[in-house]
């Protein structure tokens, strides 16, 4: 299932409810069928989610050598490291910032 984050400082954000869940959860929400980050509650959720996407960098830099082990240099599978959080978050986290800077709150399931 999808879940669209609505904000007017900026589009809206689409993504799966897993992902949705799971970044909801590190900003300290819960994905409800209804939610919002009020715009007083966007300082401490921006910190705190790039603070989650530090600690992911730092943990994919450690094990980076541990991916290509083994690698003869011939071929890559893509498959073989997933996307970091950074990837995954990074819409999220731009309208968190557009949404502070506009002192507006964020939605969903409206």
């Amino acid at each position: 299932m999808l879940i669209t984050f609505k904000c007017h400082a900026c589009p809206d954000v689409m993504m799966l409810d897993n992902l949705a869940q799971y970044l909801v959860g590190i900003v300290g929400k819960r994905l409800g069928q209804r939610g919002v980050i009020t715009h007083d509650e966007l300082g401490p959720a921006i910190t705190k989610l790039e603070a989650a996407i530090s600690s992911d960098k730092q943990e994919r830099a450690e094990h980076e050598g541990r991916f290509h082990e083994g690698e003869d240099g011939h071929g890559h599978d893509p498959h073989e490291i997933p996307p970091g959080l950074a990837q995954r978050a990074y819409p999220f986290l731009d309208m968190l910032r557009a949404a502070q800077k506009e002192n507006a709150d964020i939605v969903w399931g409206l």
